[in-house]
């Protein structure tokens, strides 16, 4: 791919470029921001490690240049507001649904057939911002959750069992945020399920946990995450760009899958070089679909605040 366009260059997006530069997956990593100097910058200091990290990725920093976009492949969008101390995500999408509006026109304006990949918070309603300003089909605009809720699910399980998080799969469904529903019934570690590894007053902490896993971080740093969500939207712009066909947990458009419609939700899909090649409907138990029918309820909600400011 020649060109990958990265909005936003504060601590998230920066990340994400620095990854997907490291990995070589791009002749050009375009890094966006409004803020004068802070994407040159930034992406100046990631070029500077190309020769001491052995990639040949050319890394460039523009200031509200989105000329300089122009015929991206890949777009990914973390515009906005970081969360503070005791704000919800919800708290976010007034000013948030704003900036997204206005990057997702002006980078399809120069890349109308690019992938559009959305990060900003809310996440679930942000990539419904994007889907609905884009016009794009909606497998060629989604939301990264998932795989940043099952990563940090996984670090807190292997931390438990004191094992490698290589050898951790797992799955996550609903909303990114407090109503994200981890399924432990589809946790395993090298094939073995975790309930015969932990016991179930553990399993619900960790749970607990990953599904508080942005405000615990927020709460310590007095901003949000950037290194894990970075490298989780460089994961989904590799299996992209490689066609790797990986399955991994995304926010994506639901028409009647899991008996939703309208909605974007964190499903398994398969992710290749169109974007989401299909959408994986897996097996729920009766408490499971409970979880995921109260995750859209509150979505839906959320989704309606956003339909009644009448941006479109």
């Amino acid at each position: 791919m020649d060109k990958i366009t990265v909005v936003g260059a504060g601590n998230v997006g920066a990340t994400c470029a620095n990854v997907i530069a490291h990995k070589d997956l791009t002749r050009e990593v375009v890094l966006v921001d409004i803020k004068e100097g802070i994407a040159e910058g930034k992406a100046l200091d990631i070029w500077q490690t190309s020769s001491i990290n052995n990639f040949n990725t050319r890394v460039v920093g523009v200031t509200n240049d989105y000329l300089r976009t122009k015929g991206s492949g890949i777009i990914v969008i973390t515009s906005g507001l970081p969360r503070k101390p005791g704000m919800s995500r919800d708290d976010l999408i007034k000013t948030n649904a704003g900036i997204v509006k206005e990057v997702t026109e002006r980078v399809t304006k120069y890349s109308p057939d690019a992938i559009i990949i959305v990060v900003s918070n809310p996440l679930d309603v942000m990539t419904y911002c994007a889907y609905l300003v884009s016009n794009k089909p909606s497998q060629k605009v989604f939301g990264m959750a998932g795989i940043l809720d099952t990563g940090r699910y996984r670090a807190f399980i292997a931390e438990a069992l004191d094992v490698s998080p290589k050898d951790i799969l797992s799955l996550s469904l609903g909303g990114h945020g407090d109503s994200m529903v981890p399924l432990p019934r589809y946790t395993c570690v090298n094939g073995i399920p975790i309930n015969e590894l932990l016991g179930q007053d553990e399993i619900n902490k960790i749970v607990e946990r990953t599904r508080f896993g942005g405000g615990e971080l927020v709460n310590l740093m007095g901003t949000s995450a950037w290194y894990a969500p970075g490298a989780a939207a460089a994961q989904m712009v590799e299996a992209i760009v490689d066609d790797q066909k990986r399955i991994f947990p995304v926010c994506a458009w639901l028409q009647g899958e899991y008996g939703l419609k309208n909605i974007y939700m964190g499903v398994p899909v398969k992710l290749g070089k169109n974007g989401i090649e299909s959408i994986i409907e897996i097996q729920l138990s009766k408490e499971e679909k409970k979880l995921l029918s109260e995750s859209a309820d509150s979505l839906k909600k959320v989704m309606k605040v956003l339909d009644d400011m009448k941006l479109f």
